[in-house]
């Protein structure tokens, strides 16, 4: 279906083809709608939300210049960047016109903000800023000095249980709220690895995505409170982040919340160069 320079299907393997070079064409600024897309081609109508998921590309002079995905309707609309304003109003105007819910929208901060705005105009409904995140790449990974005591290890089956118990954790320091079942979670499908003490004890955990599009990105990266301060963040996130270039990453990728000074600065020692500044708003329901 097309609306000015916007189509939008339903169809996963159909979005794909029309859209799937454009995505891997700049896999650190698509990570999040390639690791979803891939979650549910793979998953297909059993994925949790894929037989209400919505996709569409924005077509200029014959190629993809934007896409966007929503999984659910209870799911954010997903955009990625570089298309004008007047693109997002006729994309917020022909959802609104559908009658797609929409809870949230998030993407560059630009992107996002316009998108925001139009829908607003669109629909009388209010959009709030819920959260800024900041989107880093791997530059040279530069290991910290002095490297803790230890060593990294990855995470086996039967260490699930301390994984799950540390990722509800982290949820918790960033408000997130995971779902009861763990195959409904964000970290379900991804690769957990633990900096360890010499004798053996799991002092901090990091996890990557599986490599697509030549790109990996690490989330998330948990040390409990008590146990912060002591270098094992800054070492797990090394391991893991050699563990992707090891797998054939040639983009490897991390978010952070701006207002955590330590963590940005942790990144930035290891490595990380900030990429772009990301931003969630929430959408509250249009006015009939």
């Amino acid at each position: 279906m097309r609306s000015d320079g916007w189509y939008l299907t339903e169809d996963v393997e159909d979005f794909l083809v029309r859209a799937g070079v454009f995505l891997r064409s700049r896999p650190a600024w698509h990570t999040t709608m390639l690791t979803t897309v891939e979650k549910l081609r793979i998953g297909g109508a059993d994925a949790r939300g894929a037989e209400a998921a919505v996709f569409g590309w924005l077509e200029r002079g014959g190629e993809v210049r934007a896409v966007l995905y929503r999984r659910s309707p209870a799911g954010l609309l997903g955009l990625t960047a570089d298309f004008t304003r007047d693109e997002a109003d006729v994309l917020a105007a022909r959802l609104a016109g559908l009658g797609h819910p929409l809870p949230g929208v998030s993407g560059d901060h630009d992107t996002a903000t316009a998108f925001a705005e139009a829908w607003e105009r669109h629909t009388g409904a209010t959009a709030v800023f819920r959260q800024p995140l900041h989107l880093y790449r791997l530059g040279t990974l530069t290991p910290p000095e002095p490297v803790p005591e230890g060593r990294v290890r990855v995470a086996g089956e039967q260490d699930l249980e301390q994984v799950v118990r540390w990722c509800h954790e982290f949820a918790a320091t960033v408000d997130e709220v995971l779902p009861d079942s763990w195959a409904d979670t964000r970290f379900a499908d991804k690769h957990f690895s633990f900096w360890e003490t010499p004798d053996g004890t799991p002092v901090s955990m990091a996890a990557m995505t599986s490599l697509i599009g030549g790109m990996v990105r690490v989330d998330p990266v948990y040390t409990p409170a008590h146990l912060r301060g002591r270098g094992y963040a800054g070492a797990v996130t090394v391991a893991v982040s050699r563990a992707a270039l090891a797998a054939g990453a040639k983009e490897v990728v991390l978010y952070t919340d701006p207002a955590n000074p330590t963590s940005n600065a942790l990144y930035k020692r290891v490595g990380y160069v900030l990429l772009a500044d990301w931003a969630v708003y929430d959408l509250s329901a249009p006015r009939r």
